[in-house]
């Protein structure tokens, strides 16, 4: 007699998080949505959609309906405008936060006309929805406060929708995972860019340092106290194990489970971030000196982070991961394999990064 995979649904499939996904679910049909198909080999059935636009919410309820997943994990989120060429505010909100509202929405429709429906639903949310600077590693109960940024202001909106609508998806558990900052050889974003001195914008002049491997100064302000800053990192692919093995769970009996998750050990300070990146550090008069800078290189297309980036580049906000650690029990060294350090040092393994896109506009 055959047995058939259970399926599961992925939004965001072509993001880096999505291909890394992948291969941890082989024991699953795996039905992805994204704008753009994704480059990968491994089977999976994709359904181009995008989550920005209202009809997209009808669209997957009939998907869910058709393909009957045991699960939803909702990846797709814009986070690099410059590298997804999202650039307008309102369509990047739609596809964000009123997205992740249509995702949550088809579930509980779909949900309310069958019996077998949707048993869980994952969410990415992020370490900055708490903020830039944080008093002391925070635990999931800390206050969201994510400011300046839009991509941290439309993740603190995220999570706050995953959280009022988790009682109202009919018998399916919600998870909404906290990670620290993305690391490893695939991942690009703001603050890995930043160490290792990307010159990642659109301009023929920012094409040219590429080609030639220059490489642009890592910038803080002066004084000691931005040295010593702490920080975590979580290796994407320790998240692609954790979100695989809670689908191999059974759904928790509470509606809705929070965590922060990071990398094993202690966090690392930016000194030893720059000398482990081996990056030119240049020193600015403050911040508002460094925000000026990044406008600069900004504007001219030399780089590709926002200078709305600059309190999550000077700040401090570490997290308390004690929650998860309870959660996976004997399976968490199996699970979070990398270190904090380890993590990171995996962005340096290879002379040319893999610039994979960690984001998705795909919805």
């Amino acid at each position: 007699m055959a047995f058939t995979k259970p399926t599961v649904i992925v939004t965001g499939i072509a993001g880096n998080l999505g291909l890394r996904l992948l291969p941890q679910l082989q024991d699953f049909s795996v039905v992805g949505v994204d704008i753009n198909e994704p480059k990968t080999s491994a089977p999976l059935r994709f359904v181009p959609m995008d989550l920005g636009f209202e009809e997209s919410c009808r669209t997957l309820y009939h998907l869910i309906r058709e393909t009957r997943p045991v699960a939803l994990i909702h990846l797709a989120f814009v986070i690099d405008p410059v590298r997804t060429g999202i650039l307008d505010l309102d369509r990047m909100w739609q596809i964000n936060v009123a997205g992740t509202a249509r995702v949550m929405e088809a579930i509980t429709e779909a949900n309310r006309n069958q019996d077998d429906g949707v048993r869980q639903f994952v969410f990415p949310s992020s370490v900055s929805a708490y903020g830039s600077d944080l008093p002391k590693p925070v635990t999931e109960n800390f206050p969201l406060g994510g400011h300046t940024l839009p991509y941290v202001i439309h993740k603190k909106e995220s999570d706050r929708v995953v959280q009022q609508r988790a009682s109202a998806l009919r018998g399916c558990s919600v998870y909404i995972f906290r990670p620290h900052i993305f690391a490893g050889a695939t991942v690009e974003n703001y603050l890995i860019g930043a160490f290792r001195g990307t010159p990642n914008g659109q301009s023929k002049r920012a094409v040219r340092m590429r080609e030639e491997g220059k490489r642009l100064p890592c910038m803080l302000p002066f004084g000691q106290r931005y040295l010593e800053n702490k920080i975590q990192f979580l290796h994407v692919d320790d998240m692609a194990r954790l979100i695989a093995h809670v689908l191999r769970r059974q759904p928790e009996a509470q509606r809705l489970t929070v965590f922060n998750v990071a990398g094993r050990g202690e966090p690392l300070t930016f000194a030893q971030c720059i000398e482990m990146a081996r990056a030119k550090l240049i020193r600015v008069p403050g911040k508002a000196a460094m925000r000026l800078l990044l406008q600069v290189l900004w504007k001219r297309g030399i780089s590709a982070i926002p200078p709305e980036a600059v309190p999550y580049m000077t700040g401090q906000y570490i997290m308390n991961t004690e929650r998860l650690r309870n959660f996976l029990g004997a399976n968490y060294e199996e699970v979070i394999r990398y270190t904090v350090a380890d993590a990171f040092a995996d962005c340096f393994a290879s002379a040319v990064p893999v610039a994979a896109a960690q984001t998705s506009a795909a919805t």
